[in-house]
């Protein structure tokens, strides 16, 4: 099996020590005055995930969201780390006005051409889909971008990571993704479940044969935290730690290690 960096594909055994779920390069209405968007500072961070052993991230920065990819690019050839980028769409609220309308009829053409020719001008290839869930349901914005995904999955073979509100609706995007759709399970990525700590519930969702993402350090998640190595014992003890992923998901400058207050991508 390949993953596709920003700077080639590579043998996924080679990808090392990996932040399976990040963001250097990050903008949204919803977060103004903590963008992700200065270059130096998103190559610091790399340069001190590097120094704490870490060698390979993926961002999960979607179209419209200020990827930045060229920089990726240069950061990842600069500092020996494998970047992955994404393409994909987030919840509607995180862009301006009329993007999401603009963009909603051709999501898979664009999704497919990211993935095979490249982001914009740059000729950086996505190698993910990052789509998104509603809290506890599927809202018909969710939906029609999932649809999509599933659409670009099939057609180029990328692997599908899902942002679920609070860790919530995991089990609707594979009845969606996986029943209805006919992706492969092992191509989805169920992000944010350490916000949803039902042992029973990810044991369930593991059964069905995605991979299981326990994602964000960089912020805290005071009710849930305190939960999540007993989430992570349960699923290695019913022998699943084959389909676990760990990552940090750094979306504000606050919380960015090299200038920020937090622990940033280095702690992952």
């Amino acid at each position: 099996m390949k993953v596709r960096t920003v700077l080639g594909d590579l043998p996924a055994g080679e990808l090392g020590v990996t932040d399976s779920h990040d963001h250097l390069f990050f903008r949204s209405v919803l977060l103004a005055g903590q963008e992700l968007d200065d270059a130096d500072a998103a190559a610091a961070e790399v340069r001190d995930f590097k120094a704490a052993g870490g060698q390979a991230i993926v961002q999960w920065t979607p179209y419209g969201l200020g990827r930045r990819a060229a920089d990726l690019a240069r950061i990842s050839a600069d500092t020996g780390i494998h970047l992955v980028a994404a393409s994909g769409l987030h919840r509607a609220e995180h862009y301006p006005q009329g993007v999401v309308d603009e963009v909603r009829p051709r999501l898979a053409e664009i999704f497919v051409r990211e993935l095979t020719e490249g982001i914009g001008d740059t000729g950086v290839k996505a190698g993910l889909i990052k789509v998104a869930g509603g809290f506890h349901v599927l809202d018909e914005h969710a939906r029609v971008v999932m649809i999509a995904a599933a659409e670009a999955q099939h057609a180029t073979g990328a692997p599908i990571a899902i942002h679920h509100e609070l860790g919530s609706a995991a089990d609707a995007v594979l009845d969606l993704l996986v029943d209805e759709s006919g992706v492969a399970p092992e191509r989805v990525i169920l992000g944010h479940l350490n916000r949803f700590p039902d042992h029973r519930f990810h044991l369930e969702l593991a059964a069905r044969g995605p991979f299981l993402a326990f994602d964000g350090p960089s912020r805290a998640n005071n009710a849930t935290d305190p939960r999540l190595f007993d989430c992570l014992a349960a699923l290695i003890d019913a022998g699943y730690a084959d389909r676990l992923l760990l990552g940090g998901d750094t979306t504000t400058a606050r919380a960015r290690a090299a200038t920020g207050e937090g622990p940033g991508i280095p702690t992952c």
